[in-house]
């Protein structure tokens, strides 16, 4: 479908709209937008595939009305590098600024990363984003992460600034001597007029930055930490030149009276937090860097005529044969066609040992063939590939709002114009107790250049960025930050048995005919009556027995199992359940076997033919061995105090056997998939908050219905995407780390969010009430950002208990 443009006209939106088929689509569309809360007029076009709507609705309240009617908005993604932003305040404004632009549904800014993340409308112009920007005094630096261009340029721009604040410690030198040498008892100050050559170019050259970054929030009608930093240090550097310029060339006061050390020191010091913080926040986003370094540049292609050709991997396409070497990385998602390699699939998954590639097995972009050349056919590339899609997922994780930032939010809405007040009040009530201009200015300096809203609004998303970076690399995606606080109360824990905590891949282990029947018969009527099902256990019988013809009128029989006519016999094949409930009742020494099986943990189907008289004519037994690190997982998580169950369709003998063997606290047995979210919902029932842990499309109904859901990676897209948690291999020890690291990552923000709430709650009453000179609110100032992302930065140490 072609994207129709966003032209907004005044009040006017337009909308594109997938799905509609019919002139009652449209109408349908229409009825559910005009009952929409601001919609004037909304008028649909079925041929264009677009609505156009008046009125002051807001396009993610539009968006949400069609897809409630069944239809879908098609949205696009953009991502801007943003430039001077410093503050949770800066971080708002620039978020508010995006949402006003028509087509916008969401906007979020990560100050850590500097970067904003906007939902919109597709059609919607990035030159109205950068217009918003740049209205409410920032800049964008460049879209979509920017690849090596934007790496090039943070690193220019680290170098920058550390050569200005070389300059800066240049400069403040001899302030800072002549500080020590105070609290030793010695006069190393320099004289007036060689503080007034040394504190002005600090101000107004290296302190630029904070005046243009103040000015830019001034015409916006708000205010940031810039701001804050530059009326407090141009408070002091004017009092001090007016004291020196208005005593009188040769009467000029002593240096002791004046405060020029106050405002270089305090923007040298500023300096230095930024120059740290910024440092810190480039390692935060490492985690997106060595995902997207792993994809190669060039591939070797080959034609028809099987010749190889060296190419752009952009220019890959779906389909194309391309030759791996050994040694290189992996250009495309695919398949092998040719060749032999052990595979390093560390950096994408997290496992450490090589996995054995062979032709037929599938193969993912940016992992290494190690030891032989391969001849791949590509099924994805470029943003289809596992690779683009991890990466994607991770950047939006750094990028999403965990619940509890919505106080900081709040606060940092209205911090600049409250430390302003507070200030103001500081000054009128130190003039207005008796004390000179010089100390109420001074006191009032300091409430300015303490006040820290960087460290508020880096609490949340360095944490993030930092914990998800981690899991990243060990295997374990979290999709957002609300996905971090849920982890952090769950009690209990349920694993999908098959594919789970078990290989996924059972074997026929037993098969027990009925009197009169042989084992080929049964063997032979069970694998004809399986040709038509991909169900695991199906093919466990068809790798023993090939069907001499497939069953007629196969069904399914959806958690009982199935039905067809095999040479005019009409035959059942399933589960306990279904031998139940068709009366077929087994001769006692098949029910002996069914209880010796049972009790060994095996699985049991029973071959039923039906009739008037439905009779067992055989029973077979098959074994799904549990993961090797199944048992280890579930000890992991009873040491963290979480409860573990496990919810299986298997018999419950059968289901018991294995959590007898694995140590498990709970079974729900015999459960058909439809229950499983139902089980669920019972356990939340109780009082625990639920993770459940699946695979499978017939786990995604449960995995929506938990308080978490924990998807293996090796399972299937929906379940995949009905998790909060993607684990990237299926080793159930990825489970305890997923908490362990996610709870780390709670901590982290609570830890962070409590120091920088501390800080300020603390640190503006001492400066107000004269405990605290501006060059230690500023040496303050800048120690609490650092400290914050160092804190933060703890977790990128992370790595799962081997």
């Amino acid at each position: 479908m072609p994207e129709a443009p966003l032209t907004p006209t005044g009040s006017r939106l337009v909308l594109p709209i997938a799905g509609m088929t019919c002139a009652s689509c449209a109408g349908r569309i229409e009825r559910a937008l005009l009952r929409v809360p601001g919609v004037a007029e909304a008028h649909v076009n079925l041929a264009a595939e677009r609505a156009e709507v008046v009125g002051t609705a807001s396009a993610a309240a539009l968006a949400e009305a069609v897809r409630a009617a069944g239809y879908t908005v098609p949205e696009a993604v953009f991502i801007l590098r943003l430039g001077g932003i410093t503050c949770a305040s800066c971080a708002g404004r620039v978020e508010r600024a995006l949402l006003r632009v028509p087509g916008v549904i969401e906007a979020r800014v990560n100050l850590a990363a500097e970067t904003a993340r906007v939902r919109a409308v597709a059609g919607t112009p990035e030159a109205s984003l950068v217009a918003a920007v740049e209205r409410a005094g920032y800049q964008v630096l460049g879209t979509e992460g920017g690849g090596a261009a934007a790496e090039a340029e943070g690193a220019a721009r680290l170098a920058r600034e550390q050569r200005q604040l070389l300059a800066a410690a240049l400069l403040t030198a001899p302030f800072l001597g002549g500080m020590l040498g105070t609290l030793l008892g010695r006069d190393w100050m320099p004289g007036p007029w060689w503080q007034l050559a040394l504190a002005t170019p600090v101000q107004f050259w290296l302190g630029a930055r904070f005046y243009r970054a103040g000015w830019a929030a001034l015409r916006a009608g708000t205010g940031n930490m810039d701001l804050l930093v530059a009326i407090g240090t141009s408070a002091a550097w004017g009092l001090s030149a007016w004291l020196l310029l208005t005593s009188g060339p040769h009467h000029g006061p002593q240096h002791h009276g004046l405060y020029f050390e106050a405002s270089a020191v305090v923007i040298f010091f500023v300096l230095l937090g930024k120059h740290l913080e910024a440092r810190a926040k480039r390692a935060t986003g490492a985690a997106i860097r060595a995902l997207l370094a792993l994809r190669p540049q060039t591939a070797r292609r080959l034609d028809a005529a099987g010749m190889e050709t060296e190419v752009p991997v952009g220019l890959l396409r779906p389909g194309d044969r391309v030759v791996i070497r050994p040694g290189e990385r992996i250009p495309v998602d695919g398949r092998v066609l040719e060749g032999r390699s052990g595979v390093d699939e560390s950096a994408l998954t997290g496992e450490s040992r090589p996995v054995e590639k062979d032709p037929g097995d599938a193969v993912a972009t940016g992992t290494v063939a190690l030891d032989g050349r391969l001849v791949v056919e590509a099924t994805a590339v470029g943003a289809d590939t596992t690779l683009a899609r991890v990466a994607a997922l991770v950047e939006a994780a750094q990028a999403s709002r965990a619940p509890v930032q919505r106080l900081v939010d709040r606060v940092s809405a209205v911090f600049v114009p409250v430390v302003v007040a507070i200030a103001a009040l500081t000054l009128a009530g130190w003039l207005l107790a008796g004390a000179g201009a010089e100390r109420a200015v001074l006191n009032a300096v300091a409430v300015l250049v303490i006040a820290c809203p960087c460290a508020l609004g880096l609490a949340t998303p360095a944490a993030i960025m930092a914990g998800t970076g981690a899991a990243a690399r060990a295997g374990i995606l979290v999709r957002d930050a609300e996905a971090i606080e849920r982890a952090g109360d769950v009690t209990l824990v349920a694993f999908d048995k098959t594919g789970t905590l078990t290989e996924g891949r059972p074997r026929l282990a037993a098969v027990h005919p009925a009197p009169g029947v042989t084992e080929a018969e049964a063997l032979g009527l069970a694998a004809a009556l399986q040709a038509g099902s991909e169900h695991p256990l199906a093919r466990a019988v068809l790798e023993r027995m090939c069907p001499a013809a497939p069953a007629e009128q196969f069904r399914a029989l959806p958690g009982r199992g199935v039905e067809g006519a095999v040479a005019g016999r009409r035959l059942l094949l399933g589960s306990e359940r279904l031998r139940a409930e068709r009366g077929a009742d087994p001769a006692p020494a098949l029910a002996a076997a069914a209880a010796a099986e049972a009790a060994q943990g095996r699985t049991l189907s029973w071959l039923i033919e039906d009739g008037a008289a439905p009779r067992v004519l055989a029973l077979l037994a098959f074994e799904d061995a549990p993961k090797p690190g199944a048992e280890a997982a579930i000890a992991g998580l009873k040491r963290m105090g979480v409860r573990v169950a496990m919810i299986s369709g298997d018999s419950r003998a059968a289901a018991e056997a294995v959590a007898r063997r694995l140590g498990l606290d709970d079974v729900a047995a015999e459960v058909l998939p439809a229950d499983k979210a139902a089980r669920v919902a019972a356990w939340r029932a109780q009082g625990h908050r639920v993770a459940m842990v699946g695979d499978g499309v017939n786990d995604a109904p449960a995995l929506a219905a938990a308080d978490l859901g924990i998807a293996m990676g090796t399972g299937t897209d929906v379940a995949i995407e009905a998790a909060g948690i993607t684990l990237l291999r299926g080793d159930p020890a990825l489970v305890p780390a997923a908490l362990e690291v996610t709870r780390r990552t709670l901590r982290k923000i609570q830890q962070n969010l409590a120091w920088a709430f501390a800080y300020n709650v603390v640190g503006l009453p001492l400066a107000a009430l004269g405990l605290l000179s501006p060059v230690l609110a500023g040496a303050a100032m800048a120690l609490s950002s650092v400290s914050v992302l160092t804190n933060a930065l703890l977790l990128a140490r992370w790595r799962p208990h081997p």
